[in-house]
């Protein structure tokens, strides 16, 4: 007997990516990618992609949607889009008998476990430990959030967060003036205005009084551009530090998995750049964090394969 057929999805700031799977297998060659902007909802999204699949929805058993934002009884309400999304919808649209709402750091943390080997890079070793132990998962590129994981008896439980929300820590001499003209800027200086694609644009201006956009810094620092350096070095440092909060909160003994096109942008430079120092910069707890291995996950399906898991385990 084939494992039953999902219809999964992702949902990002900008773009939305559907595909099918067969039970916890997302099927590549069905992955489409739509632009949210051209899209007045998910439900118009899904009904272009049972049209470019020609898929039968009567053959759809399960469906599980991953969504930038907060997710509430299984209601997702998109923190840089204006849709609504909910499970009596998914159930309207594709008659499924398991249907499901997760934030996208929740898919995240569901896919750990299920993706190739080649798609993960140690950057700080990984001690040996229980199966069982708690792992974490952070998430930035658009925005910035963070889910722990936790294996049970009963099976996974990854419980949502909005960590990107919280306050920005002090981050070394020169963090308290970024903390300030973030403050002055948005009313708050919150950990995803320095820790995104924005975070990366903030951070420069901050330093080199410019506005450049994060794509040609990323280019300028692959280049050798010493304001480019400087930039990454100051965003490696409030990485490190506000990984080093969030492992002493969850104690992620089972390891760290960073996510997100910043995070697999920004791999080649944490070690140059300090990411080690800044993370286990805690006084006396600093020895205790060396407990916890970090590694970059770069399969951009990971989600997607996070949802098929969920679906399989309802």
């Amino acid at each position: 007997m084939s494992p039953a057929l999902s219809l999964v999805a992702d949902i990002g700031g900008t773009n939305t990516r559907v595909a099918l799977a067969h039970g916890k297998a997302v099927d590549g060659s069905s992955v489409r990618r739509y632009a949210n902007r051209e899209a007045s909802g998910l439900d118009e999204v899904l009904h272009r992609y049972l049209s470019d699949t020609d898929t039968d929805r009567g053959q759809i058993t399960g469906a599980c949607v991953a969504a930038a934002g907060p997710v509430h009884d299984g209601v997702a309400e998109l923190t840089n889009l204006p849709w609504r999304i909910d499970r009596n919808m998914l159930t309207e649209i594709l008659s499924a008998d398991k249907v499901a709402v997760l934030n996208d750091l929740q898919a995240q943390g569901h896919a750990i476990g299920h993706l190739a080997p080649d798609m993960i890079t140690q950057i700080l070793p990984q001690p040996k430990v229980s199966p069982r132990a708690a792992k974490l998962v952070v998430g930035v590129g658009t925005g910035f959030n963070a889910a722990p994981i936790y294996d049970t008896a009963q099976g996974r439980f990854v419980p949502p967060s909005e960590c990107g929300h919280m306050s920005l820590p002090p981050c070394g001499p020169d963090s308290a003036v970024l903390t300030a003209r973030l403050r002055d800027t948005h009313g708050f200086a919150a950990v995803e205005e320095a820790l995104s694609g924005r975070g990366i644009e903030a951070i420069h201006t901050y330093l080199h009084d410019e506005n450049r956009p994060a794509a040609e810094i990323m280019a300028a620092l692959e280049a050798g551009n010493s304001q480019a350096e400087g930039t990454a070095r100051l965003f490696v440092r409030v990485l490190g530090t506000v990984i080093g909060d969030l492992a002493l909160i969850h104690l992620p003994f089972g390891g760290i998995h960073l996510v997100g096109g910043v995070n697999r942008a920004f791999a080649p430079y944490l070690h140059r750049f300090g990411f080690a120092a800044a993370m286990h910069d805690k006084g006396r707890f600093g020895p205790f964090l060396e407990q916890f291995g970090v590694a970059v996950v770069s399969d951009d399906y990971a989600a997607l394969t996070g949802c098929a898991s969920h679906l399989v385990h309802l």
